[in-house]
């Protein structure tokens, strides 16, 4: 006879002691409805043998005496089934006849070996003579004692805001007529987790700062530092200390009173919420879907962020975004009351005569007003 696993058997008797039929057993367990018989037949039996245990007794001088009969006892509940995804006891790395080469087996495992390569290198190098389920239980354990940790950073209400690039749902490209995808910039307040969500075609120094400006508007305010990867529109030199930042783009960003932090490279955890956020977007908003123009994509966003995306409750914080927003607003830096001006920068040659070319047209220039005599501003 077939025996079931502990956590089995006591998700049946559980289920019993609660008045479930065998059919809603079988379709909650997916064992077969035979088994789950044999199972209550042996419940019942237990409940028998409890009830018996608690007759009457009788005096010594053979009088018959009224029986103290306690009241009946309910044999104990089975302990529930352990949930999906944990270990039901923990393993003993000491009993198990794989300790004595764990050391090796470690530096295996990290070489992301399965068992079986493992157990036949430690019959063969090392004359292991155990069997090989202790190899593959031990190697289990190994791979759920040190699981990836990370830290939980924790930020003040209209602190930080994290941006980033993804891809947009395929749209029709005006020039060709084809379907491609366009760029998703996505800017996501680290307190409240509200988004904004805008897709271009095309990115540069001057784009990627606008869209900042568009977001900031949209948000009622700015932050006091945004979060950003080492993309060239943003990050001329990544540097851990002092990284070299845009000219144009900081400039922007000191206009709105914003401080750029650019992540570590190759460390996208730390701008972990807008990772999420650009993921959530295309996995739920975007996924199967197409559109005939950028316009039509931003409008659908727009939409989609606020009647689905704000309103939803966040996984971690257990609470809903658009309400941590409201929270979070009153905080937001005022927006200045003049927009910022664009420029872009030349290299020109100084004449004799202290002018300079630009757009075909003769400029004075004034080196003591000019940072550096090589860079010219317009």
């Amino acid at each position: 006879m077939n025996v079931l696993k502990q956590h089995l058997q006591s998700a049946i008797f559980t289920l019993l002691e609660r008045g479930v039929s065998q059919h809603r057993i079988h379709e909650l367990t997916g064992i077969d409805r035979k088994t789950i018989r044999r199972y209550q037949a042996l419940y019942e039996a237990r409940r028998a043998d409890g009830a018996k245990s608690s007759t009457a007794a009788t005096t010594g001088s053979g009088d018959p005496v009224v029986a103290q009969t306690p009241p009946p006892q309910n044999p104990p509940l089975p302990r529930p089934p352990a949930p999906s995804g944990t270990l039901v006891s923990s393993f003993n790395f000491a009993r198990s006849a794989s300790e004595p080469h764990r050391e090796w087996i470690e530096q295996q495992v990290r070489l992301k070996r399965n068992a079986q390569a493992i157990y036949q290198d430690l019959v063969d190098q090392h004359g292991f003579t155990a069997s090989y389920e202790s190899v593959k239980r031990f190697v289990r354990a190994l791979r759920h004692v040190d699981p990836e940790q990370f830290d939980r950073l924790e930020f003040t209400a209209g602190e930080e805001a994290q941006v980033d690039y993804g891809e947009g749902a395929p749209t029709r490209d005006p020039k060709t007529g084809r379907y491609r995808r366009p760029r998703l910039f996505v800017m996501t307040l680290r307190y409240s987790r509200r988004s904004f969500r805008r897709v271009v075609w095309k990115s540069s120094k001057q784009v990627w700062a606008q869209l900042h400006e568009e977001a900031f508007r949209y948000f009622g305010g700015s932050v006091s530092y945004v979060v950003l990867d080492n993309l060239r529109e943003g990050v001329i030199t990544p540097d851990l200390y002092e990284p070299e930042i845009n000219r144009l783009y900081a400039a922007m960003l000191e206009h709105y009173g914003v401080v750029a932090d650019p992540a570590r490279v190759r460390d996208p955890n730390r701008k972990g919420a807008v990772e999420n956020a650009i993921q959530h977007t295309q996995n739920t908003a975007l996924t199967g879907r197409r559109f005939e123009s950028l316009e039509a994509q931003n409008e659908f966003l727009v939409h989609w962020e606020e009647n689905w995306a704000a309103k939803r409750i966040h996984g971690r914080a257990r609470r809903q975004v658009e309400a941590m927003f409201q929270e979070e607003k009153p905080h937001l830096k005022p927006l200045p009351t003049t927009a910022f001006r664009y420029f872009t920068e030349v290299v020109r040659t100084v004449w004799d005569d202290t002018t300079v070319s630009i757009d075909r047209s003769n400029c004075l220039f004034h080196a003591k007003r000019t940072p550096n005599p090589h860079q010219i501003e317009r």
